[in-house]
């Protein structure tokens, strides 16, 4: 059979739009100005006429300038890197490097960097606790487990969501995203939590890359109900399960959903990064506040 000039037919011709070659059935009127492929508005990067793909502006072909000059970026106004996990791989192995000195190091170190808001500690024969000057304890708690199956169970599932998120947010707008999560949990804790029930974990960022998972797949159109399962069957054990520390998982959920709708909606241009960075200060000023306000209450 003759085909019509131009080659090929690409998916979608039927209707009148082909696909991004890059996301397939994402229907585009837009083509790379250089390769002549079709590029949806994610991926499209602006040229000094039209616009051209990812891949050209990496190599630099036709752009008369340096590859790095003009470099492809996410969703999320990212740069796209050659380790999309990277930052996942570091913060997966500060959390076993943790788990490995909690072992060795026993309760001397735990009771140092749990999540506490004021006690004393007879093993260290001290008063301790974010109330008496140990902010550090709110991020130091993030990175600790004691049990094997705790850290086995958050450590899985930062490898499921981390990567793709990583992917598609930039390595910065990620660590953002789970530092603050993680932060806003222990916030929470600090502020509902009895101060003398310690707490420690790296829960509170996971439940923020399970909410910004779904931010995510709602953004890009893709089918929920996976991750929405996954995210009921965590909370039935948050609820139900003894000795969970529920205020985090809860901080870090709705923080998580707030901050990546703000990555991922931010509008694009020269707002887009001053709009991501107001969400994201936002979230930890709530934060601060409540851990402040905490800190007064119990002194």
């Amino acid at each position: 059979m003759d085909q019509a000039p131009g080659g090929p037919q690409e998916p979608g011709d039927a209707h009148g739009l082909r696909s991004c070659y890059r996301h397939p059935g994402r229907e585009t009127g837009i083509t790379c100005t250089r390769c002549e492929r079709p590029i949806c508005t994610d991926c499209m990067v602006d040229a000094s006429v039209g616009f051209h793909c990812p891949e050209c502006v990496r190599t630099g072909s036709g752009t008369g300038h340096h590859p790095n000059a003009t470099r492809p970026r996410t969703i999320a106004g990212g740069a796209i890197t050659a380790d999309p996990r990277l930052m996942t791989k570091i913060i997966l192995a500060l959390n076993i490097a943790m788990f490995g000195l909690a072992l060795g190091l026993e309760d001397q170190f735990v009771h140092r960097f749990t999540m506490i808001g004021y006690a004393y500690d007879r093993s260290l024969a001290e008063v301790v606790g974010v109330a008496d000057g140990e902010w550090y304890r709110l991020a130091t708690a993030m990175f600790l487990h004691q049990e094997a199956w705790h850290i086995f169970f958050n450590m899985l599932l930062l490898w499921w969501l981390g990567g793709p998120l990583e992917e598609a947010l930039g390595r910065v707008r990620y660590l953002a995203l789970y530092l603050i999560s993680g932060l806003a949990g222990s916030a929470l804790t600090y502020l509902l939590e009895t101060p003398d029930q310690g707490s420690l974990g790296a829960s509170g960022a996971i439940y923020g890359l399970l909410g910004a998972t779904v931010v995510l797949m709602r953004r890009l159109r893709q089918d929920l109900r996976p991750i929405m399962v996954l995210i009921a069957i965590n909370l039935v054990i948050t609820f139900f399960w003894a000795n969970i520390a529920w205020q985090a998982h809860i901080g870090g959920l709705v923080a998580g959903v707030v901050i990546a709708y703000g990555l991922v909606h931010a509008p694009q241009g020269k707002r887009r990064n001053a709009v991501q960075l107001a969400v994201c200060a936002a979230v930890l000023l709530l934060s601060v506040v409540a851990v402040v306000a905490r800190t007064a209450a119990i002194t």
